[in-house]
C-alpha cells in the first residue's frame, strides 16, 4: 500500500487480526448514528482500543460528509496510524470512505495503509432478505456490543 496507492480490502477476521497485532492500527466505523445505536458496534476492548465513529453519510438523506477525511485526521488527535481500517454495514460506504482518506493522506505526503473491511458489520442479505447472519463482522463471531 502506502503513499498514493489504491485502497486494499480485508475480511472481518483479517481486520481483527490487524487490530490485535498492530497497536498503530485504527478501526473507523463510518456508519450512521442510527446504525451505531440500533444495530451495535464493534467491541475492541480486547485490542486495548476503541473504534472511531465518524459518519461517512448522514441519515436520513445520506448526504456525504464532505469533511470526512479532515474529521478522521482530527479524531486521530496527532496519532500516526500505520493502518486505517474502514467499516460500514456491507462494505460499500466504507470503501468510498477509505478512498477519500487515502487520497487525503496522499495529498499531505503521509503514508497510511487504508483497508476496507469487506462484508461490513452486518454483511450481505441472506435468502430471507435479512442481514447479520450470512457474513460480516457480527456473523463471523467477532466481538460486538449494543451501544
Amino acid at each position: 500500500m502506502g503513499l498514493g496507492s489504491a485502497v486494499g480490502e480485508v475480511s472481518p477476521g483479517e481486520a481483527w487480526r490487524v487490530l490485535c497485532d498492530d497497536d498503530a492500527a485504527r478501526l473507523i466505523d463510518v456508519r450512521t448514528r442510527a446504525e451505531w445505536g440500533f444495530v451495535g458496534v464493534p467491541d475492541l476492548r480486547e485490542t486495548g482500543q476503541g473504534p472511531l465513529f465518524i459518519e461517512w453519510a448522514s441519515y436520513p438523506d445520506m448526504s456525504v460528509n464532505v469533511r470526512f477525511a479532515e474529521e478522521v485526521e482530527k479524531a486521530l488527535n496527532g496519532e500516526k496510524p500505520s493502518t486505517l481500517l474502514f467499516l460500514c454495514r456491507s462494505g460499500a460506504r466504507s470503501l468510498k470512505a477509505a478512498e477519500a482518506v487515502s487520497a487525503h493522506y496522499a495529498r499531505t505526503g503521509m503514508a497510511v495503509t487504508c483497508l476496507n473491511v469487506a462484508e461490513g458489520f452486518e454483511g450481505d442479505v441472506d435468502a430471507s432478505g435479512h442481514r447479520g447472519s450470512h457474513n460480516g463482522w457480527k456473523a463471523r463471531g467477532l466481538a460486538w456490543r449494543q451501544s
